[in-house]
């Protein structure tokens, strides 16, 4: 039997912008959390396990392109997948 529900791993640097060389879209396709400090985060944009940042939107400001704009936060961080 073929498991049809395997997730691949979750990567040590990910991006939700699909123009970025750290977006992985088959990664998207499964529920992502993202643990910070021991905290539950649900903006965030971009994390590094290894280097131990996440970048979040800076409140409601954007660019002139309209994306918001992000600051980094460091700390642990932890990515895993949701049930």
């Amino acid at each position: 039997m073929t498991d049809t529900t395997a997730r691949p791993e979750l990567p040590d640097h990910l991006s939700i912008d699909p123009k970025s060389p750290h977006f992985v879209r088959e990664v998207f396709n499964h529920d992502i959390g993202i643990r910070f400090n021991g905290t539950e985060r649900v903006d965030v944009e971009e994390y590094c396990v290894s280097e131990g940042w996440v970048k979040v939107p800076a409140g409601k400001t954007v660019d002139r392109k309209g994306k918001p704009l992000l600051i980094k936060l460091k700390g642990k961080v932890e990515a895993y997948y949701k049930d």
